[in-house]
């Protein structure tokens, strides 16, 4: 993770309307670089086709423009929280495009996400059809909608032992259960049990994803909406804490 941290040590956030300005790589015979901004172009469209709204849309992208990332808030809001989408995309093959449902929380503006951007589209060819393909995969992120706020709501209304928060943290950073920046394991304990925001107080599962999910925002742009992929199937594990009878450590996936 260090490595990563580095290689996105330069990134910054853009406007939707910088991402034209950004390069795209000329085609060869196997791969053809989708631009950035017409990925965004045809899913914003494909959204509003469902009577979908982009309400507000974050993009972040590396120095040299080949690897972005996005996370896009929508008009679907309940309890406190409105349904997002997370959205990456690479020119130089570091990974392959991919999306994931996601939400951000009004109060403080965490985001959190649903699954480590699943692949939309293995290979940039000639003959993509970039509109399908989005229409497919918005497709597969609105069936998860329900489930996650369904995730949601467990998280909320399940209590946490104070033994069983530290035991996640410190599986989380030193027990190989995430791939996490390990100087972030005193953040996500200080957001814990010194919540700063009153809706954190209660101990609960909310409150924890809430305090990785905030000491996420110390990190650069990409690295942040990279990280905030790989932190997903972690958190879908902190159900299993809460549920499981004997205080052990969660295993690595």
């Amino acid at each position: 993770m260090a490595e990563v941290i580095l290689l996105h040590a330069k990134s910054r956030l853009v406007g939707r309307q910088d991402l034209r300005d950004l390069p795209t790589p000329d085609p060869t015979e196997t791969h053809f670089p989708i631009p950035h901004w017409r990925i965004v172009q045809t899913l914003a469209e494909t959204l509003a086709f469902r009577h979908l709204t982009i309400v507000s849309e974050e993009y972040a992208v590396s120095a040299d423009g080949m690897r972005f990332f996005a996370a896009l808030t929508l008009n679907v809001e309940e309890t406190g929280v409105r349904v997002a989408i997370g959205l990456r995309n690479s020119h130089d093959k570091s990974f392959s495009m991919g999306m994931t449902v996601g939400h951000r929380v009004l109060v403080c503006d965490n985001l959190a996400l649903f699954g480590d951007y699943p692949p939309v589209m293995r290979k940039h060819t000639k003959n993509v059809e970039i509109e399908e393909i989005m229409s497919s995969a918005v497709d597969k992120v609105q069936r998860n909608f329900e489930p996650m706020k369904r995730q949601i709501a467990f998280f909320r209304g399940c209590d946490l032992s104070d033994d069983r928060a530290k035991l996640a943290i410190y599986e989380a950073f030193f027990g190989g259960a995430a791939d996490l920046p390990k100087h972030l394991g005193q953040v996500v304990h200080t957001n814990y049990f010194k919540p700063k925001h009153p809706d954190f107080e209660p101990r609960t599962l909310w409150s924890l994803e809430n305090a990785f999910t905030s000491a996420l925002q110390v990190l650069e742009p990409v690295a942040r909406l990279r990280t905030a992929g790989r932190l997903a199937p972690f958190l879908a594990k902190l159900q299993e804490l809460a549920t499981r009878a004997p205080l052990v450590a969660l295993s690595p996936a």
